[in-house]
Parts: structure tokens; C-alpha cells; sequence
């Protein structure tokens, strides 16, 4: 496992670390002995950063993380989110009242007295532009409930202003090769002011394993069932933002590029960590095997230029006109 600085926080956080909104739910059936499982390989493989939220299972994956921490010696840091368990999401209801209990409700399902990382999760825009909101996580800080704060945000203008605000510590963007624009706009940025960026979908919802077909068929409770047209939450979380079809085509001109002995998968998540502003990527998984194979991504060698080069051809032909201008 190779490691990276994380902004200005300065921890040495793995890589490939770990998603976990796929433990917690909204990914079809999960098995929590499963669960616990997968994270204890993904320890053993040197991940030591976890990424979860409140309304992942309703706080399952937060308990779990709870669950790892008294099971495992190996330290790790967890960074959660918080705001999505308002019954709407408007800006006012980021509110002080709001944001304590949520956070007094995470300090419980994960077991500490204090967070590592918060996040806000997700925001409406105009929340970016209210800074009594960014002063209550001040506050929060200062009392001693979270250490750091950041976001999780939808889209470059959004990271782009939530990096104005002085103490917002980490930005969590999808970036992927579905998703090219924050290379664009934002990467530099951000390691410029020292925000350490977290990529989470780096596999548009499993389109970039290559595992996927015309066929293939999801659960009920999978937001790749129940969330293709944004019917849930902001459509880009599904497969990017990609129409179906439309990323299967692309993923066919992708295959050519797998080295000998890697998978589509490793291919994809290497090509995010050829940008040095990239602090970590949080790929999600559900059972052991699938932690080996993301982590193994960080062992391969660099991308050629050639591969760069092909990588972008493709997604300016066939990717970009779905979603360069709206996230």
C-alpha cells in the first residue's frame, strides 16, 4: 500500500482506502459478519482510513466501524458525514440545533468522544454561501465534538467555494474516468490551500469494474435500481451521471487498456491516483475479495502517457456531453 499526505491535517492515509456507504446499505443485501470481514482485510492490507455517514443503514456502518475499532489493535482514522438525515434538504436546516445532534448521535454509533472528520453531506448550494454554517462546525471544533471538518459536495463550484472557508479541512469529489472535470478545475486548488480531496465513486457504481452487462439486474434497495433517473438523491452518484448504455460502450474501449494480470477495475483506480491531488480514494466493498482487488490498484505501475492520452480520447467521445457541464 502506498500512503499520501493528507492536506494540512498531515496524516499519512492510505492510498486505496475505505468506502463504506456499500456496508450500510442501498446496495442491495449486506451480511454484517461480511462487513466486518472486509474491513478487517482491508487493515490487514494496510488501509487505515474509513469513510461512512450517519445515514448509511441508519448509522449500521458507523456501528460497525465501532464494532472494527473494539475487535482489531491496528489504529485507523474514520471520517463521517453529516446533514443528510434532514427531512429536506434546505440550507436552514444546517443549522446549530441540527448539526450537534448529529454529531452527538455519530460520537455514539462509532464509540468516541471525539470525530476525526466530519463532513457535511452533500448540501443544497446555497449552504456554501452561508457561513453561520461553517461557523457552527467552528464551534463544534472548539468544544471539543470533531477535530476537523470538511465536505462532500456535487460539484466543482461547490468544492471550489466550500475552500474559501479558512478551517474546512478536506473536500470528498467523485472523480473518476467517467468524471474528469475536477482535474480540470479543482485538483490544484485544493493542494495549493493544503484541502485534502477524497474520491469517492472512483467506479461509477461498479460501470468501471467491467463487470456489468445490457443484463445485469439490481435489488430493489440498490440505488442503481432505484436511483438511475436522480429519483432519490443527485443522479451523478449513480453510475456518474452516465446513461447506461452509454458508459457499457465506453467501458468496451476501456478493456484494451488493462495491463496483463490487472483488472478493469485496478485500471480505473489507478488512473485517479496519477494525480498528485488526490489524497485518498475510497472504493467501496462488501466482501474481502473485493478489498484485495482495489487495493492492489496502488501497487501498479504508472500509466503510460499513451493510456492518459486514450483514457481522454474516450471520454471526450463518448462521457463528456453527459456530464462536463453539469457537475
Amino acid at each position: 500500500m502506498k500512503y499520501r499526505k493528507f492536506g494540512r491535517i498531515g496524516w499519512d492515509v492510505a492510498a486505496i482506502g475505505f468506502g463504506a456507504w456499500a456496508v450500510g446499505g442501498a446496495w442491495g443485501t449486506v451480511d454484517d459478519e461480511q462487513s466486518i470481514a472486509a474491513m478487517k482485510r482491508a487493515l490487514d492490507l494496510g488501509v487505515n482510513f474509513f469513510d461512512t455517514a450517519d445515514v448509511y443503514g441508519d448509522g449500521r456502518s458507523e456501528r460497525l466501524l465501532q464494532r472494527l475499532r473494539r475487535e482489531t489493535n491496528t489504529p485507523f482514522h474514520v471520517a463521517t458525514k453529516a446533514g443528510r438525515r434532514l427531512s429536506a434538504q434546505l440550507a436552514s436546516g444546517y443549522n446549530r440545533e441540527n448539526l450537534t445532534a448529529f454529531v452527538e448521535r455519530s460520537l455514539r454509533n462509532i464509540g468516541v468522544e471525539s470525530l476525526e472528520l466530519v463532513q457535511l453531506h452533500c448540501p443544497p448550494t446555497e449552504a456554501y454561501y452561508r457561513p453561520e454554517i461553517f461557523a457552527v462546525m467552528d464551534e463544534l471544533v472548539k468544544a471539543g465534538k470533531i477535530q476537523h471538518y470538511g465536505v462532500s459536495v456535487e460539484r466543482v463550484e461547490e468544492a471550489l467555494k466550500a475552500i474559501e472557508f479558512p478551517n474546512v479541512e478536506s473536500v470528498q469529489i467523485i472523480f473518476n474516468i467517467f468524471r474528469q472535470r475536477p482535474a480540470e478545475r479543482f485538483l490544484s486548488e485544493a493542494a495549493r490551500r493544503g484541502v485534502a480531496t477524497i474520491v469517492r465513486v472512483p467506479l461509477a457504481s461498479g460501470m468501471l469494474t467491467g463487470k456489468l452487462t445490457a443484463a445485469s439486474t439490481f435489488a430493489p434497495d440498490d440505488h442503481r435500481t432505484f436511483n438511475r433517473h436522480g429519483e432519490a438523491f443527485d443522479v451523478g452518484e449513480t453510475f456518474s451521471g452516465v446513461p447506461y448504455a452509454v458508459g457499457l460502450e465506453a467501458v468496451d474501449e476501456l478493456r484494451a487498456l488493462v495491463p496483463s494480470g490487472a483488472t478493469l477495475a485496478q485500471l480505473a483506480l489507478r488512473w485517479i491516483l496519477m494525480f498528485d491531488g488526490v489524497s485518498t480514494i475510497i472504493p467501496g466493498a462488501k466482501n474481502p475479495a473485493q478489498v484485495a482487488d482495489n487495493c492492489a490498484a496502488s501497487a501498479l505501475p504508472e500509466l503510460t502517457e499513451a493510456q492518459m492520452r486514450t483514457v481522454r480520447d474516450i471520454y471526450d467521445r463518448r462521457i463528456r456531453e453527459h456530464v462536463h457541464a453539469r457537475w
